[in-house]
C-alpha cells in the first residue's frame, strides 16, 4: 500500500478572510470609484496594482492587506478613514 501524497495550500474555494467585510470593503471601493467617474483600470493603475487584482478587491473575493487599503484610498484621492467608514456602512446588518 502506498502512502497518499500531502497535498499543500488552502482546498480550493477555501478563504482567509471573512466574505462579508471583504464585500462591503469591495461594494464601497466600487461605489466611490463609479461616484468619481473613474475606471477600474484607472484606480488600479493609480493605486499600484494589476487591474484583475482591483477586480478581485471589488468583487470581495479578496481582501487586501493595509498597506493595498492605504495604496486604494490615496488612489481614490480620499482618507483611508473614509473608506472604512463606507465599508462599515455597508457591513451586513446582524440580527439580535
Amino acid at each position: 500500500m502506498q502512502k497518499q501524497g500531502i497535498q499543500r495550500g488552502r482546498p480550493t474555494g477555501a478563504t482567509t478572510f471573512e466574505a462579508g467585510p471583504a464585500r462591503a470593503f469591495g461594494d464601497a471601493v466600487r461605489a466611490m470609484r463609479t461616484e468619481d467617474g473613474v475606471a477600474q483600470e484607472t484606480l488600479a493603475h493609480r493605486a499600484g496594482i494589476e487591474r484583475s487584482h482591483m477586480g478581485k478587491i471589488e468583487r470581495g473575493e479578496h481582501m487586501p492587506t493595509l498597506a493595498m487599503i492605504l495604496k486604494i484610498a490615496r488612489a481614490l484621492e480620499r482618507s483611508a478613514g473614509e473608506l472604512m467608514l463606507e465599508t462599515e456602512a455597508r457591513l451586513p446588518k446582524k440580527e439580535g
